[in-house]
Parts: structure tokens; C-alpha cells; sequence
């Protein structure tokens, strides 16, 4: 059975140029007044000195408001325990945008970016040399599920994946090859076809990219990110919006009339942080970036998140917010799918499942 949460609008502002700097000094925030290179922010980022450090911090769109909140904490915090001014540089951008810029030198100190693979791409280029999954939380700071927002009263009806493929039907889904969101999504659709199939008998790949097919052929925007996605759906345009359930859970703290649709088979979602070596090393700072990550699963933190729509990773602040959140019957994880080298190679590759049905229902 389907479940249905009436919804609102996040108010704060999210970023979607290429990179978005904003330089939070001591009591103060002061926006770039143009949007820097990779480069040239990373030239701007001081080492360790005296009273002042800086921290870089390069993350996926769709957590800038948790971090509004939880920057200012840490900062507080650190400076009662150290005496020293902690001032962040921050860029919010899609997923995979963040992963590539910080491989092509974007310095950022730590990254809470949306899918491990993101974050295996910084690994693989040299720049994350520790093992970033070793501790309880296996690297991942929060968690959420894919879900459907459609309008007020729902008023196409929707109740299920199958239900974004009818005629007349506006779908809103983020870009897989710019946006980390975009990929949960897919596998979210993906997976509930392999799911409806192995219900009925046998798991069918071929249905499962049946489903996908039809839900593409009503896909009216692919934005790059996630949060670019949203505000999109926010403009007016389109039926139903695929995306994190912690987006249209957020959406209700300003009263925007929004419905979310929890499907029968759905994914859940891990978003993971690490520390980036190299740029640590080279700015020296590795004290207080590992206590700003560190400090990101504490219960503040954690009720931070939370207080976004967020599924925390804590046990303890799980519980306190699990009246807001329904466990679908039909739960499934990334390794239902096989786990992100399989689903990246045959879902996501190239000339797999997703680049065929981009060739098979033309560009958008």
C-alpha cells in the first residue's frame, strides 16, 4: 500500500552555478561576488595560522541548508574548546559536478557528496588515501529513501511508479551524469521493476528497464541537480518529482501544499563525507577537519539533518524522529542491484541500460 504525506517548500536559497563559494567568517557571512574556478578558489584557501584556520568544504546541492545550521555550531564549539576562529569556504553543486571539480583541483578539505561513487572517483585519483569507510557508520552521514511529490490533492492520481508512465503525465528527475540524486532515483525505479517481477514470478531485468522506459518517455526536465530539479517543480512545471523523500519531507516547513508518494518498492539512500587528503595535507589543517567531520555525527548534527527530513544514522535520534517516517513494505538497498560497480557498469555505462533508453526516446 502506498503512503501520503502532505508536504512543504524549503525556504532557503540553493546553489546551482558551477561553483558557489560562500566564505563564513567569524560572526559573519560574505558571498563571492562571481563564481570562482576550482582554481581560483583553491589559491584562496589560507593554511593553518595563528587563531584562524580555514576549512573547504565541497558538497552536493541538496544539503546547503543543514550545513547553514551546522557550520555555525562547530564553530561555536571549536572555539570555546581551541580558542581558534574557524572560517568555511563552501560550494554546493550537484554530486557528480563536485566529484569531477575536485578532481580537477578544486582544493576542498572534505566532501559530503551524495553517492559512494562520487567519492570513489576522489579515491581513485590519489587525492583520498585513507580508508574513508572505516568507521561504524561505514563513511555515511545521512540517509533518506526515493519518493514521488506530486501537487495539492494529487490530482493525476498517482500512486506508484507504474502510474508516471501514463499519458499527460509531467515527470521532474535530475540529470544521472551530472547529479548523484538522479542515480538513486533510477535505481529506485529500476530496482521496484525487478521487485514487481520477482513478485510475480521471476525477476524480469527486461520489465524492470521497461518501466524506466515508459517513466523516460514522460520526463519533461533533466536539471543537473537535484536541488535544480526541485526548483523547477517549485516553478510549476510538471506532475511528479522524483526525488529524495528529506526534499519533500523539508518542503513542508513553509507550507508549500505538496503530497509525497511513498511507492511499494523503493530504494533507500546513503550519503557519504570524507576527508580529502591531499588538500588537507597540503593546507594543514588535518586537526580541525577531521573534528568538523567527526562533529558531523554527533546528536546535534545528526538532529540537524534530521530536522531537514533526513534519516539519521544515529540510533538514538532514529528513534526520535521515527514517527515521521514510514518504512515502504517493498525496501530495497544498492545491493539488491548488485552494488555500485554493477549498477554503474550495467546501468549507467556505456551502451547499458540507461544510454540505451536515452537512444531509444531521444534526447531531452
Amino acid at each position: 500500500m502506498k503512503n501520503f504525506k502532505s508536504l512543504g517548500l524549503i525556504t532557503a536559497t540553493l546553489f546551482t552555478a558551477s561553483i558557489a563559494l560562500t566564505a563564513c567568517g567569524s560572526g559573519t557571512s560574505t558571498k563571492t561576488g562571481s563564481t570562482p574556478s576550482p582554481s581560483a578558489a583553491a589559491s584562496t584557501t589560507p593554511k593553518a595560522d595563528g587563531g584562524k584556520v580555514t576549512i573547504t568544504l565541497g558538497a552536493y546541492s541538496i544539503v546547503k541548508d543543514s550545513f547553514d545550521q551546522i557550520i555555525p555550531k562547530f564553530k561555536e564549539e571549536w572555539k570555546k574548546k581551541t580558542g581558534q576562529t574557524v572560517e568555511f569556504q563552501e560550494s554546493y553543486v550537484a554530486s557528480g559536478s563536485q566529484a569531477t571539480a575536485i578532481i580537477q583541483g578544486f582544493e576542498a578539505d572534505i566532501a559530503p557528496l551524495s553517492l559512494e561513487g562520487d567519492i570513489q572517483k576522489i579515491v581513485e585519483k590519489g587525492l583520498i588515501t585513507h580508508d574513508w569507510k572505516n568507521n561504524k557508520y561505514k563513511g555515511f552521514i545521512t540517509g533518506s529513501i526515493a519518493a514521488i511529490g506530486v501537487r495539492e490533492g494529487n490530482p493525476k492520481g498517482i500512486k506508484d511508479w507504474a502510474d508516471l508512465t501514463k499519458p499527460g503525465v509531467e515527470v521532474l528527475i535530475p540529470n544521472p551524469s551530472t547529479s548523484g540524486g538522479a542515480k538513486w532515483d533510477i535505481n529506485a525505479v529500476y530496482g521496484a521493476g525487478l521487485k514487481a517481477s520477482e513478485a510475480a514470478g521471476k525477476q524480469d531485468p527486461a520489465a524492470a528497464k521497461d518501466l524506466l522506459a515508459k517513466i523516460y518517455k514522460n520526463i519533461k526536465v533533466l536539471d543537473k541537480s537535484g536541488a535544480d530539479s526541485l526548483t523547477t517543480f517549485d516553478k510549476g512545471v510538471g506532475d511528479a518529482i522524483i526525488t529524495y523523500e528529506n526534499e519533500l519531507v523539508a518542503r513542508i516547513q513553509s507550507g508549500k501544499k505538496y503530497v509525497e508518494i511513498i511507492p511499494q518498492y523503493t530504494t533507500s539512500i546513503e550519503n557519504p563525507v570524507a576527508l580529502i587528503d591531499k588538500y588537507v595535507d597540503k593546507h594543514g589543517n588535518r586537526e580541525v577537519v577531521q573534528a568538523f567531520l567527526d562533529y558531523l555525527y554527533t546528536p546535534d548534527a545528526q538532529k540537524v539533518f534530521a530536522d531537514k527530513g533526513f534519516r539519521s544514522v544515529l540510533p538514538e535520534v532514529a528513534k526520535l524522529y521515527e514517527k515521521n517516517y514510514t518504512k515502504p513494505a517493498g525496501l530495497f538497498n544498492i545491493e539488491y542491484l548488485g552494488g555500485w560497480d554493477k549498477v554503474n557498469k550495467e546501468l549507467y555505462g556505456k551502451g547499458a541500460i540507461w544510454e540505451t533508453i536515452l537512444a531509444e526516446g531521444g534526447a531531452k
